[in-house]
């Protein structure tokens, strides 16, 4: 049975726009999936990536233009501009982190946190957009307030992790197989490979 360690960051549009694909084709080729959230700014001090605002202006017009493209083929919905981007991924992480230990649809919780920032104008660093996301993923919304300790650590555990792994940027799919594939654009190489095509 493969298994994806999936990291990525919460406030991602790229990690939005993936939608529920990771999840439907994990299901159809029986691969399990460990959800990593992590620290981003970390990540990229240590491969050599630039926040968004230390990015060249031609970087940064080119990104809202492919995020048009990708918002048109998959047919979310995206406010390119959200009102609150950037805002502190660390709460919605830990909360991410304690729906895992619980065990459940985690891949929904995901989806409803970054729905949550790039469709439906919330900021995910405050408790009641968490605890929201929380309660329709199927979760305890008491989850927002407990483990903080725990999720700190493994949050921390998680971008150590990605560095050693080669992770780079968000989302970022690394099967046990020791192939790795960055973005959601590469969704469709990673099923092939799961489906020994790649």
């Amino acid at each position: 049975m493969p298994h994806i360690d999936y990291y990525f960051v919460t406030v991602s549009p790229w990690a939005y726009l993936a939608g529920d694909r990771l999840e439907a084709m994990a299901g159809r080729h029986g691969a399990t999936v460990s959800y990593k959230p992590v620290d981003l700014g970390k990540v990229f001090a240590a491969t050599g990536g630039l926040a968004l605002k230390d990015r060249s202006q031609a970087r940064q017009d080119y990104r809202l233009q492919e995020l048009a493209r990708a918002q048109a083929k998959t047919g979310l919905p995206l406010n390119i501009h959200p009102a609150h981007f950037p805002t502190n991924p660390a709460p919605s992480s830990y909360a991410i982190i304690a729906a895992q230990k619980e065990g459940g649809e985690v891949g929904r919780l995901v989806q409803a946190i970054m729905r949550s920032c790039w469709a439906d104008e919330k900021n995910i660093a405050e408790d009641e957009v968490i605890r929201a996301c929380l309660e329709e993923a199927g979760f305890d919304p008491s989850l927002a307030d407990s483990g903080l300790l725990t999720g700190a650590t493994v949050y921390e555990e998680n971008t150590e992790a990605a560095i050693r792994e080669g992770v780079f940027g968000s989302p970022f799919y690394v099967v046990d197989s020791g192939q790795k594939f960055w973005g959601q654009d590469r969704l469709e190489d990673l099923e092939a490979h799961l489906a020994g095509r790649l």
